[in-house]
């Protein structure tokens, strides 16, 4: 065990020379530091200092033009949906269902915290009434989309993506169909878009309770209109939102708000399309951490973590 974070545990614990074991530790170790310099890694692999995980969240859609082989086209488009948006490429993605922690945090919203979080601009979109009768605010994942895309970058311009090659716990769903290429009624499987969603939803109690994820993923076989698509999955967020409330009460867990975000394509005849909605959990490159310490991050804004690391804006949100 590192020295440091060894006298730091005795302290907390009453332990060491002359001294008797008489409480756990108060609070949980939350720091989350991956053994590489430019690369993050995922959560529980070896060499990474702290307990710790910092949750990413990104959801996006790849295509590919259809060959003769339906498996290898699928594989394409999942890896090109990997690539799109936050960069999450070239790694084994590990299935988790699908909690943050106690030991875990959120980048863009206890970490870095997104300057729309932070100043408080932002405007839930609805609410529903959960299981207790409190109100679920739920608001635009777009924040923390955003927050990803600026963490690991994209894949043109990468920042602090997971390894190469690294095994990466993620909460994660994802749909494959093709759109065939013939004007003609569509078949089992096949559709005109794909979709996927994500949602954090924080609970009002985060010392003792997880936040939750939902992940979900579907075929748009109706029409090939995009805007009936949008309208479409804008109207599912309170699907989204029930199952979060029905989860809540299975464990008697009040949340205290829910983020969602959908990504969607409608693919042109004749392709393959992926919707893939993951939310890796990581540990944090050394170097995306400030030198004041990884627990300063949970003081600074996104905006302030960017001008430490002298990074430009990627994204929209994130413009001053």
């Amino acid at each position: 065990m590192n020295k440091n974070l060894e006298e730091q545990r005795n302290r907390t614990i009453g332990v060491g020379p002359g001294k008797v074991r008489k409480v756990r530790a108060a609070k949980v170790d939350k720091t989350a530091i991956s053994p590489y310099n430019r690369y993050c890694d995922g959560y529980g692999m070896p060499g990474a200092y702290g307990n710790g995980y910092v949750s990413v969240l990104t959801v996006s859609v790849g295509t590919v033009k259809k060959t003769d082989d339906f498996l290898l086209d699928g594989i394409v488009s999942y890896d090109r949906a990997e690539i799109n948006d936050a960069y999450v490429g070239q790694i084994n993605m590990l299935t988790a269902s699908s909690f943050c922690g106690i030991a875990g945090q959120v980048w863009g919203y206890d970490l870095a915290t997104h300057m729309n979080i932070a100043d408080e601009k932002e405007q839930p979109l609805f609410d529903v009434e959960q299981f207790d009768g409190t109100p679920l605010k739920v608001y635009d994942a777009k924040p923390l989309l955003e927050a990803g895309i600026e963490l690991f970058g994209t894949e043109k311009n990468r920042r602090f993506p997971t390894i190469p090659g690294a095994h990466v716990i993620c909460a994660n769903k994802s749909v494959t169909s093709y759109r065939p290429k013939e004007n003609r009624p569509l078949k089992e499987g096949e559709a005109y878009g794909v979709w996927s969603f994500i949602a954090i939803s924080l609970s009002n109690d985060r010392d003792n309770c997880a936040d939750l994820f939902i992940e979900d993923a579907g075929l748009w076989t109706k029409n090939d209109n995009e805007e009936d698509l949008k309208k479409f999955l804008e109207k599912h967020r309170k699907a989204v939102a029930w199952s979060v409330k029905e989860c809540g009460r299975d464990s008697h867990v009040v949340f205290d708000r829910t983020y969602v975000g959908f990504a969607y394509t409608i693919m042109k005849p004749g392709e393959i399309g992926n919707a893939l909605t993951c939310a890796p959990y990581v540990t944090l490159a050394r170097d995306a951490v400030p030198e004041s310490g990884f627990s300063s991050l949970n003081q600074l804004t996104l905006n302030e973590w960017l001008d430490e690391m002298e990074f430009k804006p990627l994204t929209e949100c994130t413009q001053k």
